[in-house]
């Protein structure tokens, strides 16, 4: 469907460039000539023809020519000049969706579905992207299309001033005044709009930058208005001779005709000697940001992308309380051991992870390196709030009920030392001193 559409944006593109130069032509110009053929004749329409027949060609190559892509084969050379590397980590610049590394200056188009050597943007009305094998073809089409509709708009103001100053009665036909009308209603728009995008591109040529570059240049002024960073000098900006000469070639007077571009579009000069300029210069706070996100993975709680990490493992410990024997939540246990000073056998309480433990089975509590990300549906100290997942803090009772699981001891089967009466009722006294007697017994 795409494809379809582009293929009609370019046909109403030269059917519109048709009709504009070749309609003026033979209902306005050719009746107001007399319908002879004449030098002045000659003289006004050959020049007009020219410029339109440049303007088809340049349409032509910007419509077929490949704007450059990245080889399979390529790979970076990190000891050149203009080496580019990641944001954050300093590695390559690598596209995950052409599964390659990505060259200076080059960017993935989605519409194409490909890196593009130093890709400006993705046009619809040329159906392709402007990269670096058309972006010369790109300029002369703009420049043709301006000088063109200039002389054309021209052409037709001397036809009405001529009907409306004459001495003598040269008035057009109506078939002559309806396609003169017609054809200020189509040059003049085409001459408004394409005249401001030239004069953006021409500004960018002098500069040597494409249009992703100067966002990045308007966000780079930003941030040194705001003084978050030094003022950085673009990297690509040579001057503007070879700037001109990186795109149109060195010889001038083969500027306006349709050359190809020089270079590879895989490595290109650098302003600087040295190349160690990093461009985008980045914001610090948003790398900062960048490098938290990053290191989150080493964190056992991630907020970022609505869960756990599921890189990190569990500890044993942790492990060994999910695996250990499960235990019936009708059953209270102590909350302290019998040694604690705040030991009280009727006071209990109900853990609040029997629920959970119950609805999983032993074999899956066994299972060794469980994802921190897999507890979640079994942990009941974790909920999820508007901000994340919260973790409620751990009571003294679990810091206990840990501490036992640590030291391999089981709720409810610790040992107490009841010492037997002797004959006469009377009780034996406890010295820590003395061995037990065989008379003495131990209950759990």
């Amino acid at each position: 469907m795409g494809r379809i559409v582009g293929l009609l944006i370019v046909n109403f593109v030269l059917s519109l460039i048709s009709f504009i130069a070749y309609s003026s032509q033979i209902f306005v110009i050719w009746p107001w000539y007399g319908r002879e053929l004449s030098v002045e004749l000659i003289t006004l329409l050959l020049p007009f023809n020219i410029l339109v027949g440049l303007l088809f060609w340049n349409y032509y190559l910007c419509v077929n020519t490949d704007p450059g892509i990245v080889p399979e084969s390529w790979r970076p050379d990190t000891h050149m000049d203009g080496y580019e590397v990641k944001k954050l980590t300093g590695a390559p610049r690598y596209c995950r969706m052409c599964h390659n590394y990505k060259p200076p200056r080059s960017h993935h188009c989605r519409q194409c579905n490909r890196c593009i050597l130093r890709m400006d943007h993705h046009c619809p009305w040329i159906n392709n992207c402007v990269g670096h094998f058309n972006y010369g073809h790109f300029i002369r089409f703009l420049f043709f299309v301006d000088v063109a509709c200039s002389y054309h708009a021209t052409m037709v103001v001397r036809r009405v001033m001529d009907a409306m100053y004459s001495p003598y009665w040269n008035g057009p036909s109506t078939v002559e005044f309806i396609f003169i009308v017609l054809n200020f209603v189509a040059c003049i728009p085409v001459l408004l709009s394409v005249g401001g995008f030239s004069i953006y591109h021409f500004n960018a040529l002098l500069r040597n930058t494409t249009t992703i570059e100067r966002w990045e240049k308007d966000k780079a002024a930003t941030l040194v208005r705001k003084g978050k960073i030094s003022e950085v000098k673009f990297p690509y900006d040579l001057g503007r001779r070879r700037n001109i000469e990186a795109i149109l070639g060195k010889r001038a007077l083969l500027w306006c005709c349709p050359t190809r571009t020089p270079g590879t579009g895989l490595k290109y000069e650098l302003s600087t000697r040295d190349g160690s300029v990093i461009w985008p210069p980045q914001d610090p706070d948003t790398v900062e940001v960048e490098r938290y996100d990053q290191l989150q993975s080493t964190s056992p709680w991630t907020y970022g992308n609505d869960t756990f990490n599921p890189a990190l493992q569990t500890s044993h410990n942790a492990r060994r309380r999910l695996g250990g024997k499960s235990q019936d939540s009708s059953i209270p246990h102590d909350r302290v051991p019998p040694y604690h000073p705040d030991y009280n056998r009727g006071d209990t309480y109900q853990s609040v992870d029997d629920d959970e433990d119950s609805l999983v089975s032993s074999d899956d509590e066994m299972e060794d390196n469980v994802p921190l990300g897999e507890l979640r549906t079994r942990n009941g100290t974790v909920r999820r709030g508007s901000e994340g997942y919260e973790v409620r803090p751990i009571s003294r009772e679990e810091m206990l009920r840990e501490y036992m699981d640590s030291v391999g001891e089981d709720y409810d089967r610790y040992l107490r030392y009841i010492p037997q009466p002797d004959s006469d009722g009377e009780d034996i006294p406890i010295d820590d001193s003395v061995g037990l007697e065989p008379t003495e017994r131990w209950e759990t």
